[in-house]
């Protein structure tokens, strides 16, 4: 379909070849463990005192993350495909299980307890969401209606869940993967702009609800041009976004809290409510602003120790980067990101199977946006929607994950490598 390589099974390799002891040191690990461990002084920077700080857990969550990711590579994901379905239901049952059993953490009800630790379901949604929509696309190519029931189906019933938790970053992370994967799976492009853009029909319905009388025959153009059932698909595609105009006010009122309400609205005039919901994003671009070039230093930054932002360590994190590493701190870490995500590409264009190949694209769409919304949010160009930035956020579900998904990748890689040599 897409791939540069076909399908050849194979079982594992030899755990002696110095050919897997390099993948011990492979950027794909390197460049997440060195973003822990920046991440981990910077929380040590914002918490200050050792006994209560979070930023040991951090950067042992990362080592382990680091060796964990290093195991799963031995593992050819072919072997797994038959637990990826029971698994992905096994994450639905823990979402809903958050509604009647969930750990209410800072107003948000995302975490359930198994007596030593507590995880967060949506964060492991995120990766089944990857592995059971790669298994239902592969080789399938999306080119009627009736194709696109399943992997919608496979999506909407754990964005749901977690839309309603409410956590609306993750729900936008699964719209977000969706729409890469059946991009990277051959969709139309005019389908994929059909999907994204009913996102832009809930912004019109609560601002200028009369565009609409515009913006919906344009949706039904893009669907009659894209589709040899035109009629058919046209009227499809107006229906389903009116059905949304017609959801949106339900899922605004009681879909999320009023605090989100207030930093969705007020990232357009964060002046409107400085002490409000505009407050982190005002105290985020003064801390990095007073970074300037070369930073305040590494345990320096005043702003951060005086815990100017609420919960810095988490979604913030960037903000203590910008001030203590300053502009050219950030610009190396993003720098690191680029060069993991476009290794991630690579790898996904080149691996062996179109299965295989969805998955890395998947993650590769989840690391991505996440880094984008992160860094708009914490520079005052995007509203805070509790997104957290990879391997630097505190949190050490989502910390694990990445590093699974990594592992995953790495398995990939070696196979396809292998199949090379």
């Amino acid at each position: 379909m897409f791939s540069r390589t076909f399908l050849n099974k194979r079982g594992f390799l030899n755990k002696k070849d110095n050919f897997n002891r390099g993948f011990l040191f492979s950027p794909l690990l390197l460049i997440p463990l060195f973003l822990v461990i920046i991440s981990g002084f910077l929380i040590k920077s914002i918490q200050g005192d050792f006994l209560v700080s979070n930023y040991l857990s951090h950067i042992l969550t990362g080592f382990l993350g680091y060796f964990l990711a290093f195991l799963i590579s031995y593992i050819p994901l072919e072997r797994l495909r038959k637990y990826l379905i029971p698994f992905y239901f096994c994450t639905l049952i823990s979402l809903f299980l958050i509604y009647f059993l969930g750990i209410t953490v800072s107003g948000a009800q995302r975490w359930l307890s198994l007596g030593i630790f507590s995880f967060q379901p949506s964060e492991v949604a995120k990766l089944s969401t990857v592995l059971t929509l790669a298994l239902v696309l592969d080789k399938k190519i999306i080119s009627t209606i009736r194709d696109l029931i399943l992997p919608l189906l496979v999506v909407i019933i754990p964005w749901l869940l977690i839309f309603f938790q409410p956590d609306l970053g993750t729900s936008l992370v699964l719209l977000v993967l969706t729409a890469v994967m059946l991009y990277w799976s051959q969709m139309p492009i005019e389908w994929i702009l059909i999907l994204v853009l009913c996102i832009v029909t809930s912004i019109l319905y609560l601002t200028l609800p009369p565009f609409l009388i515009f913006w919906i025959p344009f949706i039904g153009y893009l669907a009659y041009r894209s589709s040899k059932k035109k009629i058919i698909f046209s009227v499809f595609a107006i229906s389903s976004h009116l059905l949304v105009a017609k959801l949106t006010p339900i899922l605004w009122q009681y879909g999320l809290k009023e605090y989100q309400k207030d930093r969705l609205v007020s990232f357009l005039d964060p002046n409107r409510d400085p002490l409000g919901g505009g407050y982190h994003l005002l105290q985020s671009k003064i801390a990095i602003g007073s970074g300037g070039f070369f930073g305040t230093g590494l345990l320096q930054g005043k702003l951060t120790k005086l815990q100017f932002i609420p919960e810095q360590h988490t979604d913030f994190i960037f903000s203590a980067l910008g001030e203590e590493l300053g502009f050219l701190g950030c610009i190396i870490v993003l720098l690191l990101f680029f060069v993991l995500i476009k290794k991630l590409i690579n790898i996904a264009t080149n691996a062996r199977s179109d299965f295989e190949s969805l998955i890395v694209i998947g993650i590769a769409s989840i690391f991505l946006f996440q880094i984008i919304i992160n860094l708009f949010m914490t520079i005052g160009l995007g509203p805070v929607t509790g997104i957290p930035l990879p391997f630097m956020s505190y949190g050490r579900t989502s910390l694990i994950i990445n590093y699974i998904s990594i592992g995953f990748v790495l398995s990939i890689l070696k196979r396809s490598r292998s199949l090379r040599n």
